[in-house]
């Protein structure tokens, strides 16, 4: 599972390092540079987890990073990274799987790690979602590109168990920040190839 976030120096990297990932709402309280797009926020912010709570006090973590948001995002590969996130955080209390993009249309909300049948692990994990042929099929595939593993509040920094960066620049960059961090050199994640 993945979060992304920025790998120049920054206020938001360092934060992850000594905080963890936090949801939306508890970002709100913190100075931050966030890669999420304001719309998809606005719809996010109107969702709430069927039985839990508001989308934006999960934290979210896309199971596949390689995904139509990082695609939205290629052009400024040099300054992301994707912050690797150990499976354990599944077996955490409150821990809900959407098996597509969760502020979607049709989503379905499962309590983990039971929650994971119901993700489709072929769509999820496809190289590419578009359907030339069938738009329809193009925007169901796009959203379940997007299957979310949402973790109540906060991802404490002992779950955080590396990073994947776009080039060798980033690499640099976040080897100077965290030079503790694992890191895999990864430009296909960020549509590079």
């Amino acid at each position: 599972m993945t979060s992304c976030t920025t790998s120049r120096p920054s206020p938001t990297l360092h934060l992850y390092l000594e905080r963890g990932i936090v949801s939306h709402r508890r970002a709100g309280r913190i100075a931050h540079h966030s890669v999420a797009m304001a719309e998809i926020q606005d719809r996010r912010s109107r969702v709430s987890v069927p039985g839990g709570r508001p989308l934006h006090e999960y934290v979210n973590l896309y199971i596949c990073a390689r995904n139509p948001m990082m695609y939205r995002r290629k052009e400024t590969h040099q300054s992301l990274c994707v912050v690797r996130v150990s499976l354990d955080v599944l077996d955490l209390p409150g821990v809900v799987i959407a098996d597509r993009n969760a502020p979607s249309d049709y989503v379905r909300f499962s309590a983990s790690p039971t929650g994971l049948a119901m993700v489709d692990r072929a769509l999820v994990f496809a190289r590419y979602w578009t359907h030339p042929d069938d738009p329809i099929e193009e925007m169901r595939h796009k959203s379940i590109k997007c299957a979310e593993v949402l973790v109540p509040d906060l991802v404490n920094v002992g779950y955080l168990t590396g990073a994947h960066v776009s080039c060798r620049e980033s690499w640099e960059a976040l080897r100077r920040m965290a030079p503790q961090m694992r890191l895999t050199l990864n430009p296909d994640l960020f549509f590079l190839r």
